[in-house]
Formats: C-alpha cells, structure tokens, sequence
C-alpha cells in the first residue's frame, strides 16, 4: 500500500515538476503561464506526448522532434527532483494520513506548495543569479501564515496541525534567522551576501523555527564551501582560477537544500 502511494504521489511530482518549468522559463517575460507550451529554438508547439514528464524527455533523446535542437537537462532535473520531494514528504507525514486524512492533506499540501516555491527560487537563482522578488513574497507570506497552523521547531512527529496563536518567539523568528545575512548585506555592500538571501531567510525562519532553521543554515554554508573550494581545486590553470574565484556563487539552491534536509530529519545540529 505504502508502496503504491509513494509511486502515485512521486508521479504527482513529476506533473508538478513539469509545470515549475514553465514558471522558471515564463517569469519575469512577456510570456503568460498559460498557453501550449514550445520549443525554445524553433516555437514548434509540442503534442500531449512531448508533454509527458520524465518520458517525453527520455523518449525523444533530449533533443526537439522537429529541429533537434538539445533541449535543457534542467527540464527533467527539475521534475525528477519535484518528484523526490513530493515522494519524500508523502513518506514523512505517511503517518498522519492513516490518523487524519484531513490532517494529512492540509499538511502535506501546504510543504509542497513551500518547497515547489523554494525550488523555483533555486533553480532560477542558478540561471539568472538573482532571487525573484514576487517568488519571496509569496513564500514569506505562506511561511507567516503557517505560523497560525503549524507547530515549528518538532517536525520529528508532524502531527502538528492546528489552529492556533504563535508566541512572540515565533514571530520574531524569522527576523532573528535573517538578520545575519541583512547585516553581511549592508557591510558589504552586497559583495559577501545579495539581499534576496536575507529575504529568503526570513521565511526560512518562519517556516522551520530558529533551531531547524539555524540548522539549515550551517548545512548551506557548509555546502558552499565545499563545492566553492571543489571549483577552486578543478580549475588549476591560474587565468580561469582567478575568473572562477572572481564568478558568482548563487547561494540560494544551498540554502534550499539546507532546509529541505534539516526538515526532513528534524535537525537541530545546536542541541535547543
């Protein structure tokens, strides 16, 4: 059973994933969400089974049927990726959906909805080097708003919806978890730290409470380093070392992968 509903909601990913590429390749364009979509190179309008996630993809060679044009591997990074998270959530509230299916709808709908935000966020981080200020808002408002029906701080049991009124501490989590990286933004002037960082960290915040939060930050910076000091090692001629330290690093898919960890095993690497 358990089995059959971890395939059925990864396959609901995968249809999730599919659309996040629209918004990722539509936002802050000319083009509308809606409408059929098309190959980038040659605008040839794509059939329902050039539109199957993960398959199309796989079927057709990466390429476009009509101009053989490479299509971007971040279309089935991405629903692939949507897919693992949506099985992976289904596998942490599975619990709560044999106690109280409404309960378990309500919760898992919400975290989908919060780490398809943060994903996008990502992976247009990556392609454009900025954080979309709409996409912020949008999950910052979502993350305030769960405050009012989500438990922060103990996600080791997440039978933890229900109504009621966050303490002060909660409120000010947020501002707590992205005051470091507003303070890195102001000192230098935006050269250490982009102040969508400080944005997204406020949500953050509000999302996982200070202790999982925090947690998410260290796995983040962590990671950076590590894959900073890797591109630094990989690149030994001296000309592209310099280019390479000098390039930007866009720190937002690290620090969606810091809470995306730390929420899935409830850690609070800081012990309160």
């Amino acid at each position: 059973m358990v089995v059959l509903l971890l395939t059925i909601f990864f396959v609901f990913g995968l249809i999730i994933g599919s659309f996040l590429n629209v918004v990722i390749y539509r936002l802050n364009t000319s083009r509308s969400l809606g409408g059929r979509s098309a190959c980038m190179s040659c605008q040839h309008k794509l059939s329902w089974y050039e539109l199957i996630p993960l398959f199309s993809y796989l079927g057709l060679g990466g390429r476009c049927r009509n101009c053989k044009t490479k299509i971007s591997s971040q279309y089935i990074l991405v629903e692939l990726v949507t897919g693992l998270i949506f099985g992976v959530l289904f596998l942490k509230f599975q619990e709560v959906l044999f106690l109280s299916p409404l309960a378990f709808t309500v919760t898992y709908l919400y975290y989908v909805t919060a780490f398809s935000l943060l994903l996008i966020i990502a992976v247009y981080d990556i392609k454009h080097k900025i954080i979309p200020d709409k996409l912020v808002l949008i999950f910052g408002i979502l993350a305030f708003i769960g405050l009012f029906f989500f438990t922060s701080n103990d996600f080791s049991y997440i039978y933890n919806f229900n109504l009621h009124v966050p303490t002060l501490w909660d409120f000010l989590s947020g501002i707590f978890v992205a005051s470091p990286f507003a303070i890195f933004w102001l000192i230098s002037g935006g050269r250490w730290m982009g102040l969508g960082d400080a944005k997204l960290a406020l949500g953050i915040g509000w999302l996982l409470g200070v202790s999982i939060a925090l947690s998410s930050l260290a796995i983040a910076f962590w990671s950076g380093a590590i894959i900073g000091v890797t591109l630094i090692i990989l690149f030994k001629n001296s000309k592209t070392r310099r280019l390479q330290m000098k390039s930007e690093i866009p720190f937002a898919p690290f620090l969606v992968l810091g809470v995306f960890l730390a929420f899935i095993f409830d850690l609070k690497l800081f012990g309160f």
